[in-house]
């Protein structure tokens, strides 16, 4: 039968986890109570200890039951979907007490995840799971790859993007009449604005090095792409403006030509001579 907590403040729960090195009577000594004072600061929860247990978030809840653990001084720490339930501002602070503790403190952290965001950003190691066997271990830099977690998970519908660490839903399979002018990261909210609304879209001219290419990879119809760090060139410029004559709208997501993009001005300006329905952002 799970035990009932009532009536017990969260200095008394993070005081359980000292009680097996107590002597037959089970009183605490001030080294054990120094010892839940300082897991209690490490979790950053002091101004909890005399709070009803039942009667703070769970993030909070969390943060105590970590302190409960801290204060038993172990070597290992086994957590089980320890952010779960927790919304974004707590996850990152209970894994960066977990990741303090690991840093100064020589605490091996042993934890399932199913954000993957978050797996590939805190983990040292990764022991990836499918069904019941491991099918691959490593750090994290060979295991989140965009190819090998389209397999592991058998994503087949939408993507990942192991740059970011994110997810992007499918693309809409659609005749595209609406062609995107961006760069510098300007594209993404607009790219996926439009996924949302269920529209399909065209983008060019996009610098494969361009936060934008990442994403329009995953959600445009179309995209034409440069290389990385050289000027548009007349046959990429052609393609797009080829494509753009085709579209009924243009969305230019900047405001400022470069050298480099020079061309997407040009494609801009050919939008307007033809009378082409334009959005600026």
């Amino acid at each position: 039968e799970r035990l009932r907590t009532e009536l017990m403040t969260c200095g008394d729960i993070v005081s359980t986890g000292r009680y097996p090195y107590t002597g037959t009577l089970g009183i605490l000594s001030e080294k054990d109570k120094e010892k839940v004072r300082k897991a209690l600061e490490t979790v950053h929860a002091l101004d909890l200890k005399d709070r009803d247990f039942t009667a703070i978030s769970d993030g909070q809840r969390q943060r105590i039951l970590l302190a409960r653990a801290i204060c038993q001084e172990p070597e290992v720490i086994v957590l089980d979907e320890p952010t779960s339930f927790l919304d974004i501002r707590h996850k990152l602070e209970l894994l960066s007490i977990l990741k303090k503790m690991v840093l100064e403190q020589k605490v091996a952290v042993l934890m399932s995840l199913h954000e993957l965001d978050l797996a590939q950003k805190i983990s040292d190691m990764v022991i990836c799971i499918h069904g019941d066997r491991i099918e691959k271990y490593g750090p994290p830099e060979e295991i989140f790859t965009d190819a090998y977690i389209h397999e592991l998970y058998g994503i087949t519908s939408g993507s990942y993007n192991a740059n970011f660490g994110c997810l992007e839903l499918p693309p809409v399979l659609e005749k595209p009449e609406i062609f995107v002018i961006a760069g510098n990261g300007t594209g993404i909210p607009v790219y996926r604005k439009l996924q949302r609304q269920g529209k399909a879209f065209i983008t060019g001219v996009i610098h494969k090095n361009d936060l934008d290419y990442q994403v329009a990879r995953a959600l445009a119809a179309e995209v034409i792409g440069e290389e990385a760090f050289q000027e548009i060139s007349q046959e990429n410029y052609d393609q797009a403006k080829k494509a753009l004559l085709k579209c009924k709208k243009v969305i230019c997501a900047i405001d400022h030509f470069g050298i480099m993009n020079r061309k997407n001005e040009e494609l801009l300006k050919e939008a307007e001579h033809k009378g082409i329905e334009i959005y600026k952002m």
